[in-house]
């Protein structure tokens, strides 16, 4: 299905918990998106979510027949992706999810096959790599300044969920864990910047068998056991060339690590966190000192969020408002469904690698995905 030209893609949410506010208060900027409806297994939060933000409150089972609704925006719960979506493709809706993609590659797999026969587009967050650090890394790359980059470093590295979540005990099972949960930012960025992964070999282990929960609410001062590794390190083999080391723990109380290092033959670059859409981008020539290059004043650079006191930038729902535009010229999504599986294999197999204690070559190769220059990316505001 193809959308016509620039007409809005109508949008039903599923799942209407903390991250759906700025979903639904993003697409008023995008000129391809109309929010429609919401829905939530708990009715009173799509009941309060569609106050605030004038949409219709449906339940779960009536939203994917909705004839008024193109495309599924999935915020469920990691466990729930593969089913919601699946539910979305079989109702003829196009879908476009929270990370990961789902929680197995065995589910992915079937998601992305079943909506290639049925003509309907899949994509998936992150769409941070489309922001304004993103973009100017990318730009970076591919104008030669840095040369072919040879090696690099990305860590996540943090105490973990349950000192501000008031239920983290999902963070810490099967389908999440640092890698799965946070690993998408990192990968998808690389991805972007590096192309496609060819071999994982990793070492992996649990920095606690129990969890106490110290975020304040109902549960404060329980604990829950831990089901999934929560300190990973792992070397990636790209098909490039480059070598990058990849580490992510909820075991690490206090750090000096940068999010991204890429070092070319040219020069070094500096990334900042991938779960942002702007700050901060550094480049070292030749071992000259560190040019910086700010996302403010930029497309998605510009600090916004949280709304009462921003300190970041966050635009979620630009991979959304992308893929209505790519809908509208009959191409694939730059944050597109068979990206997302590659990501979600490589973490996969990151996992399976610390299991095995082995190398795990990757299988899938999917295309780099188009740079989104400042124009491209200004064309999709209102």
């Amino acid at each position: 299905m193809v959308q016509s030209e620039h007409r809005a893609l109508r949008i039903g949410v599923v799942g209407c918990g903390n991250i759906s506010a700025i979903y639904m208060h993003n697409a008023k900027m995008f000129q391809r998106l109309e929010m429609v409806a919401c829905a939530d297994l708990r009715a009173e939060a799509a009941d309060a979510r569609a106050a605030e933000f004038g949409l219709r409150a449906m339940d779960v089972d009536d939203i994917f027949d909705a004839e008024d609704i193109d495309l599924i925006l999935n915020l469920s719960v990691p466990n729930a992706h593969h089913e919601v979506s699946m539910r979305a493709i079989r109702a003829g809706k196009h879908v476009f999810t929270e990370k990961p993609l789902c929680a197995s590659t065995t589910e992915a797999r079937e998601l992305l096959d079943t909506a290639a026969a049925a003509g309907l587009a899949v994509g998936s967050a992150p769409d941070t790599f489309l922001g304004a650090a993103g973009r100017r890394a990318r730009a970076l790359i591919d104008g030669g300044q840095v040369g072919q980059i040879v090696t690099g470093t990305a860590f996540m590295l943090g105490r973990g969920m349950e000192h501000w979540h008031p239920s983290p005990a999902f963070y810490y099972q099967p389908g999440a864990g640092p890698v799965l949960d946070m690993g998408p930012y990192y990968l998808t960025m690389l991805v972007h910047l590096l192309g496609p992964v060819r071999a994982v070999t990793a070492a992996t282990s649990f920095g606690s068998k129990q969890r106490t929960i110290t975020a304040e609410g109902p549960l404060q001062g329980t604990s829950f056991d831990v089901g999934t590794p929560t300190t990973a390190l792992s070397l990636l083999e790209f098909a490039s060339g480059t070598i990058v080391t990849f580490g992510a723990s909820w075991d690490v109380h206090r750090h000096s690590n940068m999010p991204i290092e890429l070092h070319g033959t040219s020069g070094s670059l500096r990334l900042p966190d991938p779960d942002n859409f702007g700050d901060i981008v550094a480049f070292s020539p030749a071992g000259g000192a560190w040019e910086e290059h700010l996302s403010e004043g930029t497309p998605f650079g510009t600090t916004n969020y949280p709304f009462d006191k921003p300190d970041r930038a966050n635009y979620r729902a630009l991979g959304l408002a992308e893929m209505a535009e790519a809908l509208d010229h009959g191409r694939t999504p730059r944050a597109g469904g068979e990206l997302a599986f590659h990501v979600l294999e490589v973490l996969e197999s990151i996992l399976l690698s610390g299991e095995r204690q082995a190398r795990v070559e990757i299988a899938s190769a999917p295309h780099q995905p188009a740079a989104l220059d400042v124009e491209a990316a200004t064309g999709l505001l209102r």
